[in-house]
């Protein structure tokens, strides 16, 4: 009984997955144009939370540098975008973007706590007002026109995006690197002293989140049409992965994509119904969240899980 109770356990979680992406695929022939854009911006938000997850759940290494990434790729889409095919120039953004973070994580990386965290808030930052700069003094324009793009294009290339992402973050889990990260997160000095290459672990990682990020803002930047800097490297998508991710919950694979499905909807809903009290009730809900679910969604959904199993067993006794 118990065999079949594990063998059950391991199928069904692959088995609603293919369900869920079987129905993501099918969405746009039977759902409206107004939901098909809402969906494509909760799989924005689920890729920059379980990039930031990639990298930051396991090593605890706190980077607020999600808004620089995800701006790299809005700019490499609206430099290529005329010029290249959508896969092309979405694959570029991605490319860009691992590139800034290979040198920015070889530079930082060995920084911690609150001083990387700081120096990647100041990334965005610093991108940002160097774009503006350059963009006022030597080419005498406030932003760039990105090439239009179908709304099911849209969603079916962030749709690719995330299989990709989850498919990566899944192997890297269950790869030695993961096993590093999580070494790295416990106790870095000793994972150095066992044979780990700390820096060349976290700074690849480090990248490898990144080039996802710069992959959805690439394909967002299709939606906008119009992009400046102000707008690429908006401060706030480097806080709302952090806040969707600690919502979700990170012990679990589905907690950052739980977390970040859920967090999206609720701020559209809160955006429109009650645009001039969403921050509040948008900080409400977060504080509600740190005191009372310190695991997030995940930490909930196992305390029920818990109950009932303990039902269970006393029905049986």
């Amino acid at each position: 009984m118990k065999t079949a109770r594990v063998g059950l356990r391991k199928w069904w979680v692959p088995g609603l997955l293919l369900l869920i992406l079987v129905l993501l695929a099918g969405l746009p022939r039977f759902a409206s144009l107004y939901n098909i854009v809402l969906v494509s911006s909760i799989l924005m938000y689920i890729i920059l939370t379980q990039s930031w997850v990639l990298f930051s759940g396991p090593t605890g290494y706190i980077s607020l540098a999600p808004a620089a990434f995800f701006g790299v790729g809005i700019y490499t889409a609206a430099l290529l975008g005329l010029k290249l095919p959508l896969p092309v120039f979405v694959v570029a953004g991605g490319l860009a973007s691992f590139c800034v973070a290979l040198v920015v994580g070889a530079l930082t990386l060995r920084l911690r706590g609150i001083y990387f965290a700081i120096f990647t808030f100041g990334l965005v930052q610093l991108i940002k007002n160097l774009l503006v700069w350059y963009e006022f003094s030597l080419t005498g324009t406030r932003g760039r026109f990105v090439v239009l793009v179908a709304n099911n294009t849209i969603y079916y290339a962030m749709l690719a995006v995330l299989v990709l992402l989850l498919i990566t973050t899944y192997l890297i889990r269950r790869s030695r690197y993961g096993l590093a990260l999580q070494s790295i997160g416990e106790n870095e000095e000793a994972a150095a002293h066992t044979g780990v290459n700390v820096t060349m672990v976290k700074v690849l990682t480090f990248a490898i989140s990144a080039s996802f990020m710069g992959a959805a803002g690439a394909i967002m930047a299709t939606r906008w049409t119009y992009v400046d800097p102000y707008m690429a490297f908006n401060p706030l998508r480097s806080f709302m992965p952090v806040l969707m991710a600690i919502f979700g919950g990170m012990g679990q694979l589905y907690g950052p994509v739980l977390g970040a499905t859920v967090f999206a909807y609720l701020e559209e809903t809160l955006l429109t119904k009650f645009p001039y009290h969403y921050m509040l009730l948008v900080g409400t809900i977060l504080v509600i969240t740190i005191v009372y679910l310190p695991g997030g969604l995940v930490g909930l959904l196992q305390k029920g899980r818990r109950a009932i199993s303990r039902r269970g067993q006393n029905a049986n006794t």
